[in-house]
């Protein structure tokens, strides 16, 4: 198979405030807002693509989607966050593809950590 998608190109959802929440991503971590002088440039490698049933529990029933980042060292991203007092979920997983943590926007969105093994 010759895949024609090959990463991310945008990531589109609701915002009670736009700006102030793309400020959050760019303050906390480090993904320039879309109309800016720089893009969020993705280190390129695999991406999950994975509808999940409706009523699934791995994420909050409201929130419609949630993103999962590539980190590079993910106890030291997540350190920094506690540090900022960002909401972190204690829960951690770890797969032989990677370790995954999760962490909270301040609306509430559910953000998923994950560095790869």
């Amino acid at each position: 198979m010759n895949p024609q998608v090959i990463g991310i190109g945008g990531i589109f959802f609701r915002s009670e405030n736009p700006e102030r929440l793309a400020e959050w991503y760019h303050q906390h971590l480090g993904i320039a807002p879309a109309g800016g002088n720089e893009l969020w440039q993705s280190a390129q490698g695999v991406v999950v693509f994975a509808p999940f049933k409706k009523d699934s529990q791995y994420f909050p029933e409201r929130q419609a989607v949630m993103i999962n980042f590539r980190v590079k060292d993910l106890d030291a991203l997540i350190d920094e966050l506690r540090a900022k007092g960002v909401r972190i979920d204690e829960k951690r997983q770890d797969e032989e593809y990677g370790r995954f943590a999760w962490v909270y926007d301040p609306e509430g969105n559910k953000i998923e950590l994950w560095q790869e093994s």
